[in-house]
């Protein structure tokens, strides 16, 4: 500050290209300066801004843009979009932020050149591929969410609760957008579903459990997930209530003498019911039936007993079948001399084969009318 200076109640403020000043005087803005020297008055108020900050900070900004909106239009970009609009702003070529609907942002024109891009939200939430693309890359994802399904799964988007559309296999992009988004997977491949420990009473009031097992897959993911809270628990409820009512039908004995007949019986009616809501079951199956302790016991000691009288009447008939093939051989020795002699050899050859030594004394004939004696 030179002498001239101090008696005119002046000073000197120098800016370089990366900066801008707004320049207050008795309170109200005056101007906004660029690069270069400038005169001002002492009692001048000045704020000063770095260029490499693009965004317009100031607690003058609302005044700024109320008081001297042609200081606005020359040095400021205001970037504004609707409730259903998102805008894509580019610095010099490059991404630089996504702005939702019904945001503001101000920006120094002079960090620029900028560029901007309006999305019309009301034409659908998707980000366009290449977009997406570019946005992830840049790291600039704020109002995108990305969403994958698997190969084996269909995704069903909801929007603030309303079911918008069914996304297949691969990566999906929805601006986000102020909008609660919400994707519910769902699997379209063949899986089994496990019911154990099922009770049931009788007929003639016995109560067991019973364990059932089931195959099932999503035919409709839509109707699947919107008729019901959770299919997979209504297909839990319909194989139990399913087989209590028909196995309540059945004496005990009836059940364990044909479960394939009760299965078929049970599985028409789940079937049925769970085509109504999009789920195709396959193959169902009556796995177990668990007896309580005492009636283990009592059905253990009746097989025993049927599997003991079985035995008994196999035996009488082997012994039965025995003794008439004595006879058959007693008849046939008594009508034929020469085959009762070979029987009486036979004999001989076995009492033989159990001594060590044999001693005959009257001969061949003798040996055998003494020994072996069949018949006066």
């Amino acid at each position: 500050m030179t002498l001239l200076d101090i008696l005119l109640g002046r000073k000197r403020l120098t800016l370089t290209e990366a900066e801008r000043a707004i320049v207050i005087r008795k309170g109200r803005i005056k101007d906004i300066l660029g690069a270069g020297e400038h005169n001002l008055r002492r009692k001048d108020v000045v704020e000063r801004h770095d260029l490499s900050d693009a965004v317009f900070v100031s607690h003058l900004g609302d005044a700024l843009m109320r008081e001297r909106a042609d200081l606005v239009k020359e040095h400021l970009t205001d970037i504004r979009t609707g409730l259903d609009e998102v805008a894509i702003v580019e610095r010099d070529g490059r991404l630089n932020e996504v702005l939702g609907p019904d945001a503001r942002l101000v920006v120094w024109t002079a960090a620029g050149p900028w560029k901007i891009a309006r999305i019309d939200l009301t034409d659908g939430f998707a980000v366009d591929t290449k977009l997406g693309e570019r946005l992830t890359r840049a790291r600039v994802t704020g109002a995108m969410t990305v969403v994958e399904v698997a190969e084996t799964d269909v995704g069903l988007l909801f929007v603030d609760g309303s079911l918008m559309e069914t996304l297949g296999s691969g990566a999906h992009r929805f601006w986000t957008a102020g909008r609660k988004l919400h994707v519910k997977m769902v699997d379209l491949r063949w899986r089994s579903h496990d019911v154990t420990g099922h009770e049931i009473l009788t007929k003639d009031r016995v109560t067991l459990r019973v364990n059932l097992a089931a195959d099932f897959r999503v035919t409709d993911p839509v109707k699947a997930v919107t008729a019901v809270k959770d299919f997979e628990d209504a297909l839990h409820r319909a194989l139990g209530l399913a087989f209590r009512k028909t196995l309540g039908a059945l004496t005990l004995d009836a059940l364990l003498a044909d479960k394939v007949a009760v299965d078929a019986e049970a599985a028409d009616a789940v079937r049925t019911e769970m085509a109504e809501i999009g789920v195709e079951v396959g193959a169902i199956a009556l796995k177990d039936v668990i007896l309580p302790g005492e009636m283990r016991d009592i059905l253990t000691g009746v097989v025993a007993a049927e599997k003991e009288a079985e035995a008994n009447v196999i035996r009488r008939r082997e012994e039965t079948n025995a003794t008439r093939s004595l006879l058959n051989t007693a008849k046939v020795m008594a009508e034929n001399p020469v085959m009762l002699r070979l029987k009486e050899l036979e004999a001989l050859e076995a009492i033989a084969g159990k001594v060590e030594r044999l001693t005959v004394h009257s001969g061949t004939d003798g040996l055998m009318n003494d020994l072996v004696r069949l018949r006066d």
